[in-house]
């Protein structure tokens, strides 16, 4: 996907309704309060080797970058966040969704607020053998 693409599905997501209770929909996840997007990017690496490896996981990052920049061009400077602390909370306190999730699927993230929403950019990683994949989340849940 292009920047573009990923944009409109930021800004679709900014004027959908959230539903009542965690399911799939169109470009991930949602659930009460919030949209998680899966932009793009991940693979099972299998028996790639590891140029094909280092080439994709540069290809989500350039991704990542040229996504935040023009989300800078509307929003501002993001705030830049480690979620290191959100897995240490878990289990000690309750993290709400979609915060408990991304913490659990990546270390850091940028986070804009755009109305009465939070926008957060971040990539996943959902076990050691799958490439990152560039995720966006929009929330009206504030972040622990």
């Amino acid at each position: 996907m292009t920047t573009a693409q990923h944009l409109e599905t930021i800004d679709r997501l900014r004027a959908r309704d959230f539903p009542a209770e965690r399911g799939r929909s169109d470009v991930g996840t949602s659930g009460p309060g919030y949209h998680l997007a899966e932009l793009g990017g991940s693979r099972w690496y299998g028996d790639e080797d590891a140029a094909d490896r280092a080439a994709h996981e540069d290809q989500v990052a350039a991704e990542y970058e040229a996504l935040t920049q023009r989300l800078e061009e509307r929003w501002g400077r993001p705030d830049t966040f480690s979620l290191a602390g959100l897995v240490l909370r878990d289990g000690h306190e309750e993290v709400p969704e979609p915060w408990q999730e991304i913490g659990h699927t990546s270390d850091h993230l940028h986070l804009w607020r755009a109305g009465d929403r939070w926008i957060a950019l971040y990539t996943a990683r959902w076990g050691a053998d799958h490439s990152p994949q560039l995720m966006a989340a929009v929330t009206v849940i504030d972040p622990p």
